[in-house]
């Protein structure tokens, strides 16, 4: 029987266990139990996906409950397939409440649908189809699960403390067609003096989608002509409060970013140092008004993502979140842009910096996933590609992201309504199945 063909009969159950998971908020709650140091919804995500693993006959281990894999066949040499249980805070408007899996119009609805539980649940099933159809492989296939990916990393880097670096492997947390590079990833606190209270955004790694803010002054009738003049959503009371639209960081450009635009408005009526950094520099994603704009040919544009300004009690924090490519000078741009913030009376530190990752087109790893791809789609035009978003693939030695999301479907992650579409998932569960065969040959 095709790899195809087994995928569907198991489809409707695959659907009920990724329902099942994305059931579970897991989103990061700091804990001092060590049972659940990320909070009690990760732990019992990863328990979720380990005990699934056990129900299907493959061998699991859970790493200091932070990570775990599921493991099939044996041998000397190990793919890795990376995914991760964490998602980003479900905040906004949903249809459907966002811990629901609801199924509606051939899609499940859900936080962390594509981003990236149902991603995981379709690389456990391709492994079960494989198993399904009597395939022993002879090399160890690891299904590895991660439970901060969204925020810290730190159960893949404790993971990888206690178990082997596979020799080559994929993370399903992208696009397809193969994704053989990805940016760099910078965040950076901007700090200093404020006399405002302004509150946006929790992430380095989401476009805010609201704003508030107090001032001091009356600005309603200000306020209300701004709403009408850019047709933005808003409210005026205690708090002025913006409303935006949420994007995954790696391309900001998809939202609407409510701290900026609260910053734009405010810039008429308030002399704070933040409110004026913000609103003459940071307004467009790419620092060309600053002129720091920069472009490399594979890996395309340098971004930032004004992601989280705090300001209260006479001090605030700007967080920005930069997604560099490669040949970028970051000494110069560091240089230059913490001059412009010191006119501000503002004072830079950069707070984490990942290198970007890569791996050659022109590599075997490539190329077998490549061919996986195109013998279910037949599609051997779309360009493989290199993105800003940061994948479990570059905790590998040699790794790359690969799928589910197919080219010309809207990217939904970490933004409201949140989907992943039940064909386009079933397809890419065959297409990782024939993948991890064609890896252990």
């Amino acid at each position: 029987m095709e790899i195809l063909e087994v995928v569907k009969k198991n489809q409707e159950e695959m659907i009920k266990d990724m329902q099942g998971l994305l059931r579970i908020d897991s989103t990061l709650v700091e804990s001092e139990d060590p049972e659940a140091p990320f909070g009690r919804g990760i732990r019992e995500s990863l328990d979720y996906v380990l005990a699934l693993g056990e129900k299907m006959g493959f061998r699991t281990k859970n790493v200091a409950n932070v990570a775990g894999h599921i493991e099939y066949g044996s041998g000397e040499g190990i793919i890795g397939i990376l995914c991760h249980v964490d998602v980003v805070p479900a905040q906004g408007n949903w249809t459907f409440p966002p811990f629901s899996g609801t199924v509606s119009g051939g899609r499940i609805y859900s936080r962390g649908a594509s981003d990236d539980k149902g991603p995981t649940i379709a690389a456990l099933y391709a492994l079960k189809a494989l198993k399904d159809m009597g395939f022993q492989p002879k090399k160890r296939i690891r299904l590895i699960i991660g439970t901060d990916e969204e925020s810290h990393w730190r159960g893949i880097k404790k993971y990888f403390q206690e178990c082997e670096m596979p020799d080559l492997g994929f993370s399903p947390d992208a696009d397809f067609p193969v994704i053989y590079g990805e940016k760099g990833i910078m965040s950076i606190d901007i700090t200093g003096p404020s006399g405002i209270f302004f509150q946006a955004g929790e992430r380095y790694n989401v476009v805010p989608d609201e704003a508030r803010a107090q001032v001091g002054k009356d600005l309603k009738d200000a306020f209300l002509a701004y709403l009408e003049e850019t047709g933005l959503k808003g409210e005026y009371g205690e708090e002025i409060r913006l409303f935006g639209k949420a994007a995954h960081a790696m391309e900001p450009a998809h939202g609407v970013n409510a701290m900026v635009k609260l910053c734009e408005f405010l810039r008429k009526h308030t002399n704070d140092s933040f409110v004026s950094f913000v609103s003459e520099n940071l307004t467009d994603s790419r620092f060309r008004k600053i002129g720091l704009a920069f472009s490399d040919p594979e890996m395309k544009d340098l971004t930032v993502n004004a992601a989280l300004l705090k300001c209260e009690n006479g001090a605030g924090r700007l967080g920005l979140n930069l997604r560099y490519p490669i040949n970028w000078d970051k000494e110069k741009f560091l240089k230059e842009f913490e001059e412009i913030a010191g006119r501000y009376g503002l004072e830079m530190k950069v707070v984490g910096d990942q290198p970007p990752h890569y791996v050659d087109k022109e590599d075997e790893l490539v190329k077998i996933l490549h061919q996986a791809y195109i013998h279910y789609t037949g599609d051997d035009e779309t360009p493989l590609l290199t993105i800003g978003g940061g994948t479990y693939a570059r905790a590998l030695k040699k790794g790359v992201a690969f799928g589910p999301k197919f080219p010309n479907r809207e990217e939904v992650a970490h933004q409201v309504d949140e989907y992943i579409e039940i064909e386009d998932i079933v397809l890419a569960t065959a297409i990782i199945a024939k993948a991890v065969l064609d890896l252990t040959k």
